[in-house]
């Protein structure tokens, strides 16, 4: 029994000890931004929560009979996608509040009297900034994505909807290859149409296939339902015809009626059907299949949609050190002071103001106008730009 707190101590001191080799000034620093940190994410996900899921779910309960217990479920769910949109927020909140407070109190002009230089003063905010992009990063790969599917799903099964990706209207998708010429050789071109108006738990229906891979012999199958067999490798289409159309230069036409026809197209169609519409719903790896998916089907635009979400996946979490940056430097200015409800309303106005500008370089992304990289991108430079001007400035 008498070694219990012994080891409990020394415990704690290899816990503490990375905590204790940091610097006093950093210690005391991280120490005043802790507790306006944490203030400003429950503030913002209280606040981003409330406009984004809670009234849409009252008014489900009030109008569609949803269960109680069902709605907190959903909402429970939803909140890790919320506490991700307030890590940012809240960081550019906890910097400003904390080193205006510091400027205010004299406190930072004590450390300049005594030689310490505005950017050494910022490093523990950059630091935290750091801390807050990783965990950002870590919650919307990790998390968010499973949380939203299983939010969705659970909203879906409650009120008698399908879950997503099981129903879907206008599934098409194109299929590029090798087509063979008269002649005999091969030319790099569109090979199969794959059209159905609707996809319906696990079943393609009044589905149209094109199959151009032969320039001299087209097939063309039309069928009432169409289902993907895992055991054949092949689509099978039910209740349908099959036509046969010669080349540009022959006038034949052949058809004839199936009960069931077998067809090896591969089974990218089902996936293309069952791709998630919210970028935020799938993790990196799987928004680069879908996007493949999407640029294999011919829908470029779609595909160029999701490769600017992808890219913001990475540029996101980044703004965590934007706003760590830009509160700090702001907050550092000698005598600067701000009340907690002053703090909170300028981080307003800058957010408002950074994802203006960062709404509009993504538009121009999904229109093609700026490439993918720089659409996502460019608004983190620039506000890292900015917030090197404002610690120039604050360290005159």
């Amino acid at each position: 029994m008498s070694g219990t707190p012994l080891a409990l101590d020394r415990l704690q001191r290899q816990v503490l000890a990375p905590w204790r080799r940091l610097p006093l000034l950093d210690r005391w620093l991280l120490g005043e931004l802790f507790g306006p940190l944490v203030y400003g994410v429950a503030a913002f996900t209280a606040v981003s929560l409330s406009v984004g899921a809670v009234f849409e779910l009252v008014r489900r309960v009030a109008e569609s009979g949803l269960p109680l217990d069902v709605a907190l479920q959903v909402l429970l769910l939803e909140l890790p996608s919320f506490l991700v949109l307030s890590f940012p927020m809240a960081t550019l909140m906890a910097t400003l509040l904390t080193f205006s407070k510091l400027s205010g109190n004299s406190e930072l002009t004590a450390l300049r009297s005594v030689g310490v230089p505005t950017w050494r003063m910022v490093m523990a905010a950059v630091a935290l900034s750091l801390v807050m992009t990783l965990l950002t990063f870590g919650f919307n790969e990790a998390v968010v994505p499973r949380t939203l599917s299983q939010a969705e799903a659970t909203l879906s099964r409650a009120i008698g909807r399908a879950v997503a990706g099981e129903q879907k209207d206008n599934v098409l998708y194109s299929r590029y290859g090798r087509v063979e010429q008269p002649d005999g050789s091969t030319r790099r071109g569109l090979t199969h149409i794959f059209y159905a108006q609707r996809f319906n738990q696990g079943v393609m229906e009044d589905v149209t296939l094109v199959d151009m891979s032969r320039s001299a012999h087209r097939v063309m199958l039309t069928a009432k339902r169409a289902r993907w067999s895992d055991t054949e490798a092949q689509w099978e289409f039910l209740d349908g015809r099959v036509f046969g159309i010669g080349g540009a230069d022959s006038d034949a036409i052949t058809s004839a009626r199936f009960d069931r026809y077998l067809y090896p197209l591969g089974n990218q169609p089902m996936r293309v059907a069952k791709l998630p519409t919210d970028a935020n719903e799938m993790t990196i790896g799987q928004a680069r299949t879908a996007e493949r998916l999407l640029r294999e089907s011919g829908d470029e635009q779609a595909a160029r949609k999701l490769r600017v979400r992808i890219e913001e996946k990475f540029a996101f979490p980044a703004v965590c050190l934007v706003f760590g940056l830009i509160g700090s430097s702001l907050g550092a200015r000698p005598h600067s002071r701000r009340s907690r409800s002053q703090g909170f309303g300028l981080s307003v106005l800058l957010i408002f103001g950074y994802y203006l500008v960062a709404f509009s370089f993504s538009s121009l992304g999904v229109k093609g106008t700026l490439e993918p990289l720089f659409s996502a991108w460019l608004p983190v430079v620039i506000g890292l730009v900015t917030g090197f001007v404002l610690l120039r400035q604050a360290s005159r």
